[in-house]
């Protein structure tokens, strides 16, 4: 059963049905070509850095790391990311400062009364 399927695959494909494998080509890809673009082959030597560029066949080839060197200093980068980290330390010194239920690890109690005033030794 398997095999007629595989001959009828075949002739569907274009085949002459002997063989399951379609005689048409798989790189065609419904004439969408490879999934990655065209492979070129080196004519000259490459550049040192040359696998640090992108091309996808484009006029302006995308570096493959951002190029945020350029824009943003070693000393800024060090200023932004002790801004942030003072801020977030900053923010939980806070948050222990201001913990009251670490203080009182019990809910207060409120008795009857007047708070039972008169019963632990309070004036009348």
């Amino acid at each position: 059963m398997a095999g007629r399927l595989s001959s009828v695959a075949s002739k569907i494909m274009g085949g002459n049905g002997l063989s399951p494998v379609p005689s048409l080509p798989l790189s065609s890809r419904a004439g969408m070509g490879l999934p990655v673009g065209k492979h070129i082959v080196p004519n000259r030597p490459l550049q040192v850095n040359d696998e640090l560029i992108w091309t996808t066949a484009r006029r302006f080839p995308n570096p493959v790391f951002d190029r945020i060197a350029d824009t943003v200093g070693k000393y800024e980068a060090l200023a932004w990311l002790c801004g942030g980290l003072s801020f977030f330390a900053s923010l939980g010194l806070l948050a222990v400062w201001n913990d009251k239920a670490s203080k009182i690890p019990f809910a207060p109690k409120v008795y009857p009364y007047d708070n039972l005033r008169m019963e632990l030794g309070g004036e009348p």
